[in-house]
């Protein structure tokens, strides 16, 4: 089922309503019901299609992940379990007017559900609730630094917000856990937890190494040449170096300390200053005469 789309299994298109979603399931699932094409095979492969899709599509939360990540995405994030969880089994029976041991008889007893001794309308076993997966985008900044920022998710069709703590020195790719904020567990099962995978943004004026920065000076060549004092940004605020004589293009002075956070341990890593030298692309007479006689002396 997962190279297959969800909506062209019920013969819907992408976005497609609750009630229209329900409505082509309830006439196809009639339509390919077991109990009606005994010993066909393709019937009862089609109608474990039809399932699955509806299993999806009418839960809000697996929906707007199916949507978002698509068939591939989707599959790599849930199993057949965690896409029959929370999936009310004695509801689906009663709408297609059969008997809740047809889903075990199709699927093996899968799909995460097991019907306790008892007969019809038993509990389901105790299953944790399924894990939430998405991104959070931070700034270069906030990332340095920490920051609060606040998540918006849809947790059974209803928008909820947590304010999250975004550790200083978090790198991009990193992934937070929220335990316990995920989906509803089933039958008294625990809940699940959410995952946020940190996406850090860019800086005009720093790139990051690990825990060291980068950031880069152009320098006139009588400064490179003679040395000077120069004022570098850094997360910190601007600080003032000393260049000496006869620096070479590309060069990195080292500022200690000045990095990012080592994140879950102290210290930082440190800021590195690359300096380049700035040709001039035109020269008065009086620069050029100037040049001209260093060249002459070998400079």
């Amino acid at each position: 089922m997962a190279d297959n789309d969800y909506y062209q299994s019920l013969g819907l298109q992408k976005g497609a309503s609750p009630d229209e979603i329900k409505k082509a399931y309830r006439k196809l699932a009639v339509k390919f019901h077991p109990d009606k094409n005994p010993g066909d095979k393709s019937a009862e492969d089609r109608f474990k299609e039809i399932n699955e899709a509806y299993a999806v599509l009418s839960d809000p939360q697996k929906k707007a992940q199916y949507d978002q990540f698509g068939s591939s995405g989707f599959h790599q994030r849930y199993s057949q379990e965690d896409i029959f969880r929370g999936f009310d089994v004695n509801d689906l029976f009663r709408d297609i007017g059969g008997s809740e041991d047809i889903f075990s008889r199709i699927f093996g007893g899968g799909g995460g559900f097991q019907q306790q001794r008892g007969g019809r309308g038993a509990g389901m076993r105790r299953q944790r609730g399924e894990d939430f997966t998405m991104e959070l985008k931070v700034s270069f900044r906030d990332a340095y630094s920490g920051a609060e920022k606040k998540v918006a998710f849809s947790k059974n069709g209803k928008r909820e917000e947590l304010v999250v703590k975004v550790p200083a020195g978090v790198e991009n790719g990193s992934r937070l856990r929220l335990q316990g904020k995920g989906g509803e567990g089933f039958g008294g099962g625990a809940q699940g937890d959410i995952y946020l995978t940190i996406v850090v943004g860019s800086d005009a004026q720093f790139t990051r190494e690990g825990d060291d920065i980068l950031t880069e000076r152009l320098i006139r060549f009588s400064e490179a040449a003679l040395g000077c004092s120069l004022e570098v940004p850094t997360l910190e605020g601007a600080k003032r170096i000393k260049v000496p004589a006869g620096i070479q293009p590309g060069t990195k002075i080292r500022l200690k300390g000045l990095g990012f956070p080592h994140m879950g341990s102290t210290g930082k890593g440190d800021l590195y200053v690359k300096v380049g030298v700035k040709v001039p692309e035109s020269l008065a007479a009086e620069q050029r005469s100037l040049l001209e006689k260093l060249a002459e002396q070998g400079l």
